[in-house]
């Protein structure tokens, strides 16, 4: 049996993934196993998973890969500093140490940490590179239920393409158009999540949930720092931007633009300003994505789409690709980001480079992105008793009960069941449940469990059979990655009072049946969920519905604001007992806050770094 390890590391959210004979088994990322977000070290408790996982120690695997290509990352940057030079040697002579010591010699690099994993592991021979692009291309196509697609990836930058466009087709897959650095739409996005007061990397998805709060005034502005053509492609004048040559994303330049400093998160408060910047820009990357969409759709007239790379996980823009109609099918990785590169590195090795044959799956591969640790009833009984945890132990069929009484009572509740996601999406895993028809649980949630800003958003979990019945969509939705909006039977028309309300002062009106999960457009982040891809999940829902009539319930991922997904029982634990948690029901066992001795409980607030 053929087994490959995939890596991503060193740029953001490392991961690890391992496929046997060309099937994905297994994959996580590390920051899950460290608890440091977007832990972009090697990831050594990644990898240790995956060989767990499969019983293979590290000198029986067959071929090693790693995402991308260290040699032209660094021609990139050194033909960056000549293009710009002088202007560049802050970032340059930053950057450069780094690089001669450890980046450039990455093979080495690789070499020697995977030697820490098993001392008979004695030759760096099985150790192969992928491109950037193509290793995001092919985790997009190679697991979509798609015989043949276009794939289009977008993302702030590998080793000098920021957009390509591939066509897959059975097990081929071949990269047709490249946007190269500095042209990137990703990094455009960045530009503005961090003018916003936002951290580049991580704070993107906050940008799109404060869209709606605002109107999408400095469209024009944009305008001006990016060159738009009719076919989506685009140059960005880079006198507006400070990436390419500084240590910050915007110039002086963009500022004078749109007449202030970026915001700084410590001292100054979001402001109608933000949410309008919000909105403009995320209308201009809808804009290009569809513009790309519908030229590319034209020129190879294929109709499926894959989509991968950081800007895929911009549910929103995917939601109006899907809405315009441009593709019949659409399929998007859950793991789109960097993480994702490790699946998609060990794919292409499989198929392009040892040209095995390809078994279409007509859902996908990726086993509903349930790809992660999983623990044994055993194992989380013995940590909550090591914990000090109070716990009942019951059998399925009232775990599933008692917990839908505790929802439809308004309570919140720390789901933990099965293999821990893969990506950053929780999706009943290891999520954290509520009542979506409570006018009162979003605002709960996020000021006294997430501990995050409360224009945020979360999303619906539906059984996937009454979808329609509640939203504007008609295709499956399992990995959270499109937006849609409520079905118009179920929406509370706003007041002509209401309708003057502007930015955050809209956000408490009740807009729909289930105002927990409505956005202030309207909009909702769904997931659907069957009950081959996670029973216990589709049982709970299916057993609320039953008693509410409700087939919906409120998904966010299990953590706090700044702390990764739980995904071990002690993780679980911890961050119940530092929030405001109602239940923890975990394995078979049910945890009521109420019941925890006081003594154990966490300051959770400021444990995290904020996001």
């Amino acid at each position: 049996m053929s087994s490959i390890l995939g890596i991503s590391a060193f740029y953001h959210d490392s991961a690890a993934c391992i496929l046997k004979d060309g099937k994905i088994i297994a994959a996580a990322q590390e920051e899950r196993f460290t608890r440091k977000k977007h832990d972009f070290s090697y990831p050594y408790n990644a990898i240790e998973f995956t060989l767990n996982f499969v019983n293979l120690k590290l000198s029986e695997i067959d071929q090693i890969v790693f995402f991308e290509k260290p040699f032209l990352k660094f021609e990139r940057l050194l033909e960056t500093y000549v293009a710009f030079a002088p202007r560049g040697f802050v970032s340059f002579s930053k950057a450069m140490p780094l690089w001669i010591k450890e980046k450039l010699f990455q093979k080495n690099l690789l070499f020697n940490k995977l030697k820490e994993h098993d001392k008979n592991y004695k030759s760096d021979e099985n150790i192969f590179f992928s491109d950037h692009h193509l290793s995001h291309a092919a985790s997009a196509f190679f697991p979509s239920p798609f015989e043949e697609a276009i794939v289009l990836t977008a993302d702030g930058v590998g080793e000098w393409a920021t957009t390509t466009v591939a066509i897959g087709n059975r097990n081929k897959l071949d990269i047709k158009k490249e946007i190269h650095f500095p042209h990137s739409l990703g990094l455009l996005y960045s530009a503005f999540t961090y003018y916003s007061g936002f951290k580049v990397n991580s704070g993107e998805y906050k940008l799109m949930g404060l869209a709606p709060y605002g109107n999408p005034i400095y469209e024009d502005k944009i305008n001006q720092l990016v060159d738009i053509k009719d076919d989506g492609t685009f140059r960005l004048d880079q006198k507006y931007f400070n990436y390419s040559t500084g240590l910050t994303m915007t110039s002086s330049k963009f500022h004078d633009l749109f007449g202030q400093e970026p915001r700084n998160p410590k001292h100054q408060k979001l402001t109608q300003f933000h949410m309008d910047i919000a909105a403009s820009i995320q209308k201009v990357t809808e804009d290009i994505m569809i513009k790309l969409s519908k030229s590319i759709r034209k020129e190879y007239n294929i109709k499926n789409l894959c989509l991968a790379g950081g800007v895929a996980l911009n549910c929103v823009a995917n939601g109006k690709i899907l809405k315009e109609k441009i593709f019949d099918n659409i399929w998007v990785q859950p793991a789109a980001g960097d993480a994702g590169g490790s699946l998609g590195a060990a794919l292409a090795l499989w198929y392009l480079d040892q040209g095995n044959e390809r078994k279409i799956n007509s859902n996908d591969d990726m086993n509903g992105s349930y790809l992660g640790p999983e623990f044994t009833q055993n194992q989380i009984e013995e940590e909550l008793k090591s914990l000090g945890a109070i716990y009942e132990i019951v059998e399925y069929e009232k775990l599933i009960n008692q917990t839908s009484e505790y929802l439809s009572n308004e309570k919140a509740i720390g789901w933990f069941q099965g293999r821990m996601e893969f990506g950053p999406r929780a999706l009943g895993g290891r999520s954290i449940l509520g009542d979506p028809r409570s006018e009162k649980m979003q605002k709960n949630l996020n000021l006294k469990v997430k501990y995050r800003e409360s224009f945020r958003p979360f999303a619906p979990s539906i059984l996937k059979e009454d979808l329609s019945k509640w939203f504007e969509l008609n295709i499956e939705s399992p990995y959270m990655l499109l937006v849609a909006e409520i079905n118009s039977k179920k929406k509370i028309k706003m007041t002509e009072k209401q309708n003057q309300l502007f930015g955050i002062d809209k956000l408490n009106i009740k807009r729909s049946e289930i105002p927990a999960v409505t956005h202030v457009d309207y909009s909702a982040r769904i997931q659907t969920v069957t009950q081959k891809n996670n029973k216990p999940y589709y049982d709970l829902i299916s057993k609320f519905k039953e008693k509410t009539g409700c087939p919906v319930i409120v998904n966010t991922s299990f953590n706090v604001r700044g702390e990764p997904i739980v995904n071990s029982p002690k993780d679980a634990f911890n961050c119940f007992m530092g929030t405001e948690l109602d239940y923890l029901v975990i394995g078979n066992c049910i945890l009521d806050k109420n019941k925890q001795n006081s003594k154990i409980k966490k300051d959770y607030k400021n444990k995290f770094e904020l996001d």
